[in-house]
């Protein structure tokens, strides 16, 4: 990636999330399904928070939460102690597709939360500065079909930066993306954060990402969610995969997870 763009000279500061005894359930054929019990977490303004538990128990369910496209059967959320009832620019959420449009170029498609709120015209400096600090302004003008895996997802980046976010929400961003290209993708999420300080929520399946990225780790039960370990991770940046340090951690998540054994 390049040097931060001239035309972010102030980075938005990360915003408090309060999840304060969260439930939630699907309704199937008239039958509830709870994904979530008594959840309640408190982010404080510029943290980066991992979601870790077993595939299907409900952590994408509560980043949807978070970003205010769905809202809870029982508690409440806060963002800076504003309650979420509905999405809003200042929440944006990536997800594990980059969802990318075929038919319009990369600037377009960056561009696309600043032309939905109608400030386009006098704001276009700051899509080519969300390019800049994702490191593809020379690729402004291609399309979806010429990038990489790794490429589009930088894309995918730039689009939810170019809102200034106060809380970053990412769904597995990095999930289809091959090893090299993830381990790098890594470092640039770290270096974002870091440069922006905006407070970032991460569900991911990896405990060793977890660990890498984030300064603490949420380990969830089976479904119905419950919080099973808040776990801080005190290590500076960069952090080294060979960390005896992270490695004990990384023990201690997968024995919550019951995967202790295949270590």
């Amino acid at each position: 990636m390049v040097a931060l763009a001239e035309a972010i000279t102030h980075p938005a500061a990360g915003a408090a999330l309060d999840i304060e005894q969260v439930g939630h359930a699907f309704d199937i054929d008239g039958t509830e399904l709870p994904v979530l019990s008594d959840v309640s977490i408190s982010v404080e303004p510029g943290e980066f928070v991992a979601l870790l538990g077993p595939s299907g128990c409900g952590k994408s369910t509560l980043l949807r939460l978070v970003a205010g496209l769905d809202r809870p059967k029982a508690g409440t959320l806060r963002e800076d102690e504003a309650r979420i009832t509905r999405p809003h620019p200042s929440r944006v959420v990536v997800f594990q597709d980059p969802t990318l449009f075929p038919w319009r170029s990369v600037w377009d498609n960056v561009a696309l939360g600043l032309e939905a709120q109608g400030i386009l015209k006098s704001q276009r400096h700051r899509v080519d500065a969300a390019l800049d600090l994702v490191g593809l302004s020379s690729f402004r003008n291609a399309y979806p079909h010429q990038l990489s895996g790794g490429m589009a997802q930088r894309v995918a980046l730039a689009r939810a930066l170019v809102n200034d976010p106060k809380i970053l929400i990412l769904d597995e961003p990095l999930g289809k993306l091959d090893s090299l290209t993830r381990i790098t993708m890594q470092a640039e999420l770290v270096a974002l954060w870091q440069r922006k300080g905006f407070t970032t929520l991460l569900v991911t399946h990896d405990a060793e990402e977890a660990l890498v990225l984030a300064n603490r780790v949420i380990v969830f039960s089976d479904r119905p969610a419950r919080v099973k370990a808040d776990i801080r991770v005190d290590r500076p940046y960069p952090r080294h995969r060979g960390d005896p340090y992270l490695a004990d951690l990384r023990r201690q998540i997968l024995g919550l997870l019951g995967l202790d054994a295949t270590w």
